[in-house]
Order: C-alpha cells, then structure tokens, then sequence
C-alpha cells in the first residue's frame, strides 16, 4: 500500500510539471521517421469542407477574445458529417502533399478529433475527465486514428510528427486540446496557401492574451503552461522562454517583460472550451 502511495505520488508530482499526456507520449523519433516523407510540389489537397461548415456551425466567439464549442448544440446530423469528414481525412497519403500541405493536414485532422472525442463523451467538465479516471489520463493515447494502415493516437500526431517533423513552436497555437487554456480553435480549417499568416496571427493572439501572458500589478509575469511543458520547442531554457517571447511581444508587453526580467509562475486553465447552448439540439 506505501509503494502504491509512493508511486502515485511521484505521478502527481510529475505532471505537476507537465502535460498529463506527455507521459504516454510516443517516441518522436520512431515516429517521425515514418512520418518524413514530403512531396517536392503541391499534391492534390484534402476537401476541407465539411469541417469548415461544422465550424462556422458551432465555433463561437466570447467578448474576452476566447473562443469556444457549442457542443451542446451539436445535431446527430452535423455529429455524423463530421464523423465522415474524420473518415475521409484517414484516406489521404500525407506524402502525396507537400510540407505546408502536410501541416494543415495534421492540424485539421488532429482538431476534428479532439472535438469528436469530446463529443463522444460529452457532457464532461474537462477533456482530462475523459479516460483513466483517477489519474486523470485524458484520450490522448488512445489510438482511434488510422492513417496509410498506421494506427495513430492524439500524441502520436502531436507528438510523434508534428513537433519532430515540422519543428516550429508555433504550432502549438494550431493544435487544440479542448481546453479553455488552450490557444483558440481556430474558426475555419488550416489551409496550406495561408498557413504562414495564420500562424503568425495565432502566436500572436495567445501571447496578446492572458492565457499567454498575465502582468500582475506589482509587475510579476505568469505565462502559460506551454511555455514551460514544451521548453524545449522555445529554445530549452527559461531565458530562452522569456526571450522568445520578448522578441513577439508588442512594445507595452515587451517593456514589462523586459523590466521583470524573468518568469515567476505558470498557469493553464484544463476546464471545457464548451459554449451555452443557444438551441435545442434536434432529435433524430
């Protein structure tokens, strides 16, 4: 029972420091290597469609900048179509596209699964709810997924191809975890031919907002979560961190930063991105 209480509580301790999926996330180079493969021009790009209308159905805007799910009002109609858009996506041969191609695919994808998921078990108060209970586990290695013959789990693309694959930070303002810490849901599918300009526009969002970055009065910085469990993706250090921000941040927010000089905590919200519902969602 003591080696029970040991075990767990080093768990704790641990994801204390980190995402809860992290610890079951796949070895990135094993992965990735699969995963490399781009095509030296354009191929033939997934139909976005579906999921564009899917979003335009249920993404809502808040007054505060946030943006959130009407998952409540989902019909088993759009629940459907968006079920087949998933079915769709796992045909395509991501090494038929080139690399933008690829990353707009890999967040497309990834996004409408998250939102399925939750939809599968929904209502829940947290994506964490859903899974291994008591440690809080999540869906994220859950291998639902199967591209090219490959199952793949949330933290398999996440983890095992996106970040390895395609190297930018900036990517973890795409990718969303159904969280109102998260960057926001992005209101239309990722699309190769303006996937620069829309990440440039999601960094600079998500740093511009307090689930980014909050000044405290006596001028204390908390920043995101992010910025601490993926350190690495922002240069390894807490400097590299505080750096990296600097150099994104506007004027105001620089000088703050610049006079503090340093990070005093992290925080991220794990409560639903879900939205009031606003109709009665329609029996079928």
């Amino acid at each position: 029972m003591l080696r029970l209480f040991l075990v767990l509580s080093a768990i704790l301790a641990i994801t204390a420091c980190m995402p809860i999926e992290r610890l079951f996330a796949p070895n990135a180079d094993l992965m990735s290597d699969r995963w490399s493969r781009v095509a030296g021009t354009p191929g033939k790009a997934p139909d976005y469609g579906a999921f564009d209308a899917f979003l335009a159905t249920y993404h809502a805007d808040t007054p505060n900048g946030m943006t959130r799910v009407r998952y409540a009002d989902v019909t088993k109609t759009d629940e459907a179509a968006l079920f087949t858009f998933l079915a769709q996506m796992q045909r395509v041969d991501p090494a038929t596209l080139d690399r933008d191609q690829q990353l707009a695919f890999w967040i497309n994808l990834y996004n409408a699964q998250t939102i399925r998921v939750i939809l599968d078990h929904y209502p829940v108060d947290s994506i964490r709810d859903i899974g291994d209970g008591l440690l809080g586990l999540g869906p994220w290695s859950y291998a639902d997924l199967r591209v090219n013959g490959t199952a793949l789990s949330l933290n398999d693309i996440e983890h095992g191809i996106v970040r390895p694959v395609f190297d930018d930070p900036r990517i973890h303002y795409a990718l969303n975890c159904a969280a109102a810490g998260c960057p926001n849901l992005a209101a239309k599918a990722w699309r190769a031919s303006t996937l620069e300009d829309n990440l440039n526009a999601a960094e600079h969002a998500y740093i511009h907002d307090p689930r980014g970055i909050t000044i405290a009065d006596d001028g204390a910085v908390t920043v995101s979560k992010i910025f601490g469990w993926f350190r690495e993706d922002f240069g390894g250090t807490e400097a590299s961190v505080l750096a990296y921000l600097m150099d994104r941040a506007n004027p105001d927010l620089r000088a703050a930063l610049e006079a503090r000089g340093q990070i005093d905590g992290y925080a991220y919200d794990w409560s639903l991105n879900d939205a009031p519902a606003t109709v009665a969602q329609v029996a079928e």
